[in-house]
């Protein structure tokens, strides 16, 4: 009777040498994804597949974290994991650890996809980016400290603006540890709040050597820094994810470094243009002041007590002098009435008429005698002369 083992025991030992195998153990397969299903779960199952062979495939929930795209069927990938039995059916399947996109068209594919959805997030609207400082002090650039790009970068940021200082933060640019590196560099910006602005970037290469800059995690992390970020990945053509979230984006590294600092002969031109102007402008204010304050001088002199003190005085005296100048011509105008009146009088005067040879008689009692009936004979009467006066006895009267 020949030696038998059971149909399990068969399974059984099948699926210890498969998968005791170190040469079934964390290795990558190529192929194309069918019969792709995202279970409610969280798992994926998908068939891998070329022209000559398929084999099954299950991604667990706890692997499907660190997928960059959203699989589909009839894209190209590579899976790295390891080889299990499934003892039931009695059949082999590939456990994948982790899905990347291979060839043009799936790295393509999965750029839109993440593009996409970055986009619906609203991770690259433009109300969400920050303005760059017009004069950093401190700038950081995360790129290959050994690269050209930051040899070009350095001598951009030197030449234009040698005013601020430069920070080179060493990171990975391009291969399996690119991400990780990227994505530490970016969040360490989070402890260094007096870097003003970072320039993450790399020089050209094809597609895959530029993937890192793709990845949802480093452009997750450019979104989340703490200070603007202006990416510089490649080439003019080149157009990354990092590129849609950076805050701005330069054609080239160098082209980045000369986003972020000015020209230091255009600002010293400026500051001279300002500085001329600012000259002009006190100098007319100056002029404006000084009149202004001429003007106010005058209005205070005008208006202060001694001024009016002595304008009262100079007021006063022409007032006394106006006043002396009327008396005075009223009196003489009043002297030549009263000597114009003064010689009519005098014309009219009894003094005149006696003057002339007439005279006044009048009795003892001082009567005027107009007639010789007044007197009776031997009476004595009194003769004005012009000059003295006599006392006469009356001898005798006539008609």
């Amino acid at each position: 009777m020949p030696n038998t083992v059971t149909v399990y025991d068969l399974t059984r030992l099948v699926r210890e040498l498969l998968e005791g195998s170190a040469l079934l153990k964390n290795v990558w397969v190529s192929g194309e994804i069918s019969n792709f299903k995202a279970h409610s779960s969280g798992h994926c199952y998908f068939t891998l597949k070329d022209d000559r062979s398929s084999v099954r495939c299950v991604m667990w929930r706890s692997k499907t974290p660190s997928l960059r795209f959203v699989p589909s069927d009839g894209m190209k990938v590579l899976a790295r994991g390891s080889i299990g039995v499934f003892e039931r059916d009695g059949t082999y399947q590939f456990y994948a650890e982790q899905l990347e996109p291979d060839g043009i068209g799936s790295l393509y594919l999965a750029y839109e996809q993440l593009k996409s959805r970055l986009e619906a997030e609203g991770l690259f609207n433009p109300s969400r980016k920050r303005q760059l400082p017009s004069f950093p002090r401190l700038i950081a650039l995360l790129t290959s400290p050994t690269g050209a790009a930051v040899r070009d970068m350095v001598k951009v940021l030197s030449r234009r603006w040698p005013l601020s200082s430069v920070l080179v933060i060493p990171v990975i640019v391009q291969g399996a540890e690119a991400v990780p590196s990227l994505v530490a560099a970016l969040d360490s910006l989070q402890a260094r709040p007096e870097i003003d602005v970072a320039i993450v970037g790399r020089g050209g290469g094809s597609i895959e050597d530029l993937w890192a800059f793709n990845d949802e995690r480093v452009a997750r992390a450019i979104a989340g820094c703490s200070c603007p970020v202006v990416s510089a990945v490649g080439h003019e053509s080149d157009f990354t994810i990092a590129d849609f979230v950076a805050d701005r984006r330069g054609e080239t590294p160098s082209a980045a470094a000369e986003l972020v600092v000015p020209d230091i002969t255009v600002v010293k031109r400026q500051v001279d243009l300002l500085g001329q102007r600012l000259s002009r402008g006190l100098m007319s204010k100056r002029l404006q002041w000084r009149q202004q304050i001429d003007w106010l001088a005058t209005r205070l002199t005008a208006a202060s007590p001694r001024q009016r003190v002595v304008d009262g005085r100079h007021k006063a005296n022409e007032l006394r002098r106006r006043l002396t100048q009327t008396m005075l011509f009223l009196l003489a105008k009043d002297r030549g009435r009263v000597a114009e009146r003064a010689g009519r009088l005098k014309a009219l005067s009894p003094l005149s008429v006696l003057a002339r040879g007439y005279s006044v008689t009048r009795t003892l009692n001082g009567d005027v005698l107009k007639s010789a009936d007044q007197v009776a004979c031997g009476e004595s009467v009194v003769t004005t002369l012009a000059r003295g006066s006599m006392v006469s006895i009356v001898t005798g009267k006539g008609e």
